[in-house]
């Protein structure tokens, strides 16, 4: 029973402080998804300390400083990786991360600039997992208007995006 109540402390602590940890690890980090991971690894060591902390007004600071010590030891490890060298490179590609939540960040403006109704129909679709039939019943309009509603919207946002069609993979 009292690990119930103590998932169940932890939970609401993290409803009503998450927003504004998060706050503080994007200050820490300057990347929104870096902030995200940052925060849910200091809320991690939180967790396992959570019966140790006897001043529960001083968990924000527990958290807050268990996020500095982990950006201070992400920071030593990249900086252990980085080495100087005699040339510079023509061009460096970006991280598979920062490629990644830029992305994502251009997929949610371009999402919001969809209409109301093709915005739904595609975030039912691959967000929610929805088949068309049950996409239909929800927003009350044919199957086949799902249909044509997710192809237009979805080539609306190729485009924005500058994706190519999908082609037919080689076996």
């Amino acid at each position: 029973m009292q690990t119930a109540s103590r998932e169940e402390e932890f939970r609401e602590y993290v409803r009503s402080r998450g927003p504004a940890l998060l706050r503080t690890a994007h200050q820490l980090t300057g990347h929104a998804c870096d902030a995200e991971d940052l925060l849910q690894s200091a809320l991690a060591k939180t967790y396992l300390a959570w019966d140790r902390i006897e001043d529960r007004g001083a968990l924000d600071g527990y958290v807050r400083r268990a996020m500095v010590n982990i950006n201070i030891s992400q920071w030593r490890r990249r900086r252990v990786e980085e080495y100087p060298s005699e040339e510079l490179p023509e061009t460096s590609a970006p991280s598979f991360e920062e490629t990644f939540c830029e992305l994502h960040l251009r997929l949610e403006d371009a999402l919001d600039r969809l209409p109301t109704r093709m915005r739904e129909a595609i975030m039912l679709r691959y967000y929610e997992d929805m088949s068309e039939p049950e996409i239909a019943l929800a927003l009350g309009i044919s199957v086949g208007t799902v249909k044509s509603t997710v192809s237009r919207g979805m080539a609306k946002l190729r485009l924005e995006l500058c994706i190519p069609e999908q082609q037919t993979p080689l076996p």
